[in-house]
């Protein structure tokens, strides 16, 4: 099975309800954070391939996988979009200080917490934030990056920029897919990360 959607937008712009969306609309298993931080293989594959000791089998790191939204596959869009070049490319967006107020009550705590020295988080830091996580502009500045050369890379053909609280409707005509009689998925909310979080990683080390 490869995978038939790449999603290339940052965490905390919708990836968890589009995840949901995606496997309603048949496109499941759907790859998300979710799916590595209570597997311990996974977990530490990620490691080392952030890290650049583990050369990624992508074939095999999606084997039973249609989709993957989020990171840490986010980081990689370029390559996976090589690797499979007849997949679709979502990138999942909302304003720039929505969503910098969102990650800073969330996945910017782990990112800035000193006390966190191993695991994705000061990989998240160090990489994708080229190691500056104080400074807003700066955290800003990479995310506006990041859409602007996903947007820059791909056609409309193949590419939708979804607006976080669009509903079914853009993404359906997207995936020229039937809109579910089901509402919109919707939740991680802000309140609800931390605990999630706990149970994942407690999983992971039971």
């Amino acid at each position: 099975m490869a995978l038939d959607i790449i999603g290339a937008g940052f965490g905390r712009t919708g990836t968890e309800s589009m995840k949901r969306a995606l496997e309603i609309l048949g496109y499941g298993p759907c790859y998300h954070m979710y799916e590595v931080i209570p597997n311990k293989d996974r977990f530490e594959m990620w490691q080392g391939i952030y890290d650049g000791t583990v050369t990624p089998d992508w074939d095999a790191v999606f084997d039973g996988f249609r989709a993957t939204v989020d990171w840490p596959a986010a980081r990689y869009w370029r390559e996976l979009a090589a690797h499979f070049p007849d997949t679709k490319i979502l990138l999942t967006y909302r304003d720039a200080e929505s969503w910098y107020a969102s990650m800073e009550k969330t996945i910017l705590t782990f990112l800035r917490d000193p006390e966190k020295t191993e695991g994705m988080a000061p990989r998240l830091r160090n990489t994708v934030f080229e190691g500056d996580v104080s400074d807003k502009d700066h955290v800003i500045a990479v995310y506006n990056r990041n859409v602007a050369d996903v947007q820059s890379a791909f056609g409309p053909e193949r590419l939708l920029t979804y607006q976080l609280g669009s509903g079914w409707e853009p993404l359906c005509r997207f995936l020229d897919v039937d809109i579910p009689e089901v509402p919109y998925p919707s939740g991680n909310e802000s309140a609800s990360f931390h605990q999630k979080d706990q149970e994942l990683s407690k999983a992971r080390k039971a």
